[in-house]
């Protein structure tokens, strides 16, 4: 059992990685896991934070129904860290997290907070990714966090996935998004961004949006045209909270 800092006993369902990680990666990540919680800590406590849309939250959190937030890869620290917010609030929270060694921190960091782990990606395990999107939303209620444009892009483009899953379990995707006054921005794919310590972030929060019940091969391009719209038009409006 890992416990909640918020007060609050949770299993995480985090399922092992297939790949071992060498002695000398054990003992880098031991030393590295700590100094990145560190960081993320820093950030998350020093940042100015300003809320746009909570009202689509609350509505969810009164429904105690799961949902499926989305957001882009880009967005993770502070989207993430709005969504581990909702722990305490009585929201079981899942994050998608590579099965690489590379995933163990990020795994380590949000399962510490109480946050359930599915371990997997779309390019390597993305059927057996979406079947354990299916179960835990369907059997265990829990709300399955997904970066709509990752694991490698193109930016900004919101993939089927997420709209399949929703389909299948008939439960509605949340759009979110967040920008930063000012940031650091990194060269990846994503441009990853990282908030500059004391720096103001807004964090937008959509309505939620449903995918009808029908064939697998009907189209879902719709769905996701109308999150990725969703998404990018939040960032606009939180951006103009800055």
């Amino acid at each position: 059992m890992i416990e909640n800092p918020y007060g609050q006993l949770q299993t995480p369902t985090v399922a092992k990685t297939p790949r071992q990680m060498t002695l000398k990666r054990k003992l880098v990540y031991f030393f590295l896991g700590p100094v990145a919680t560190f960081i993320i800590w820093v950030i998350w406590t020093s940042c100015r934070v300003k809320i746009i849309g909570q009202e689509n939250m609350d509505r969810v959190l009164s429904e105690g129904k799961p949902v499926i937030p989305c957001y882009w890869h880009q967005q993770h620290i502070f989207c993430g860290r709005y969504m581990l917010d909702q722990i305490k609030k009585g929201m079981k929270v899942g994050f998608l997290i590579s099965p690489s060694v590379d995933g163990e921190i990020p795994a380590k960091i949000v399962s510490a907070r109480g946050a359930y782990v599915i371990r997997g990606s779309s390019n390597r395990t993305g059927a057996q990714s979406l079947r354990d999107m299916y179960q835990i939303i369907s059997k265990d209620g829990i709300s399955p966090v997904t970066t709509s444009d990752g694991p490698t892009g193109p930016i900004f483009k919101f993939k089927q996935g997420a709209a399949l899953v929703a389909r299948m379990t008939k439960t509605p995707m949340l759009p979110l998004a967040s920008v930063a006054k000012q940031a650091w921005y990194l060269g990846s794919w994503d441009r990853f961004m990282i908030p500059r310590p004391f720096t103001t972030v807004a964090i937008a929060i959509g309505e939620p949006v449903m995918v009808p019940m029908g064939k697998a091969s009907e189209n879902l391009q719709q769905y996701q045209d109308k999150m990725e719209r969703a998404i990018n038009g939040l960032m606009e409006k939180a951006a103009g909270l800055l």
